[in-house]
């Protein structure tokens, strides 16, 4: 039995870690100890879509989320995928500025957990920033590096924002070089 608390975690951090704990386990239970209804119902989202069955109880508070791996079960592998994702600026959606930064640094976590990883992502314009020196998601950008995925950021813009000595993830694209990786991919996902 393994137990995954992510009490207190905002997301996606609660579900990454149950399914990170459920990837490492052969059978048995992992039980995951939630304090929200957000972490709950993410957590019986990734359950059944993996087949798994679970068991909910309430105990002080907390959800106690029981859930069974049968033996045998394959550990899913992250591959390339031929997805590219361009960003084209430091905040997710329209509306609170504060809020747009949350949701891009809770975005670019959630893609260094997915299966398949995407083949590039590319930052347009204000996205840029987020390969910079003093971005708050370095880290989840060197992960997905790490992994295979190229990481390019537009020359022009780098330029535009004086940034291009800050460039701290990936390498400088030129615009040719970025219409290549977008004509070249199955699919191109923008977000910004």
């Amino acid at each position: 039995m393994i137990k995954v608390d992510v009490r207190g975690l905002a997301c996606p951090q609660p579900v990454v870690l149950v399914k990170k704990a459920l990837e490492e386990a052969t059978e048995g239970e992992v039980i995951a100890i939630a304090d929200n209804a957000t972490a709950r119902e993410n957590i019986l989202r990734l359950a059944e879509s993996l087949n798994y069955k679970y068991e909910v109880s309430d105990e002080n508070g907390c959800n106690y989320i029981k859930i069974e791996k049968a033996s045998g079960a394959v550990k899913s592998e992250k591959k390339e995928s031929g997805i590219t994702i361009v960003i084209t600026s430091d905040k997710l959606g329209q509306g609170s500025e504060e809020l747009g930064k949350v949701l891009m640094k809770s975005y670019i976590y959630a893609l260094t957990e997915t299966i398949p990883l995407p083949k590039a992502l590319l930052f347009l314009n204000g996205g840029v920033k987020l390969t910079i020196e003093g971005s708050g998601v370095l880290e989840s950008l060197s992960k997905l590096e790490n992994s295979g995925v190229e990481v390019i950021s537009c020359g022009t813009c780098l330029d535009f924002y004086q940034s291009k000595e800050k460039l701290k993830v990936g390498i400088v694209g030129n615009m040719y070089s970025i219409i290549e990786k977008m004509n070249s991919a199955d699919k191109v996902i923008n977000i910004g």
